[in-house]
């Protein structure tokens, strides 16, 4: 370091701090990628730092999932889809699912069924049974009268709400 070379204006006599100096700590400041550098010199005392930029984030891409992607939903048309309202329409009054699960119209697959269209049924009348979470689950007739439509077949799915049998 070099003697100052000036003298204070309060005619102290103390001298003024080397620019040069200071300019070559700040060199030694980048040149070893410091922070921060305190020089002290009995009462001469010269702090430096540098506000470093945050370093970026890199992300790095998630692994692949292992499970399989979900199959593409088809989306119907318009026109099936105005079909499938006057379809529902159509079978207000039916016996309606009472939860989502596989539809059988007989006991056993060896077994006759349940009912058959054409067949007049009494109120609470087995119709057919709903297997849901491994429980089997009787669909009775809410009212008497003539099995006019059957809409499941034997094992389909069905969802709640879904029209199952149509008496009139």
């Amino acid at each position: 370091m070099k003697k100052p070379t000036g003298t204070r204006t309060d005619d102290s006599d103390q001298t003024l701090v080397d620019v040069a100096a200071i300019d070559q700590i700040a060199k030694i400041v980048s040149k070893y990628d410091l922070s921060e550098v305190e020089v002290e010199f009995g009462e001469f005392r010269v702090r430096l730092s540098r506000e470093r930029a945050a370093a970026p984030i890199a992300y790095a891409p998630a692994p692949p999932s292992l499970a399989p992607a979900p199959a593409p939903v088809m989306q119907s048309a318009p026109a099936e889809r105005a079909v499938a309202a006057e379809v529902a329409d159509d079978f207000v009054d039916a016996v309606k699912s009472p939860m989502v699960g596989t539809a059988y119209l007989r006991a056993s697959p060896d077994a006759k069924p349940f009912v058959e269209i054409g067949a007049v049924v009494k109120p609470g009348d087995k119709l057919l049974l709903v297997e849901a979470m491994k429980t089997f689950n009787d669909i009775l007739a809410p009212r008497g009268g003539k099995v006019t439509n059957i809409l499941v077949t034997d094992g389909s799915p069905v969802e709640y709400g879904q029209p199952l049998i149509v008496i009139e």
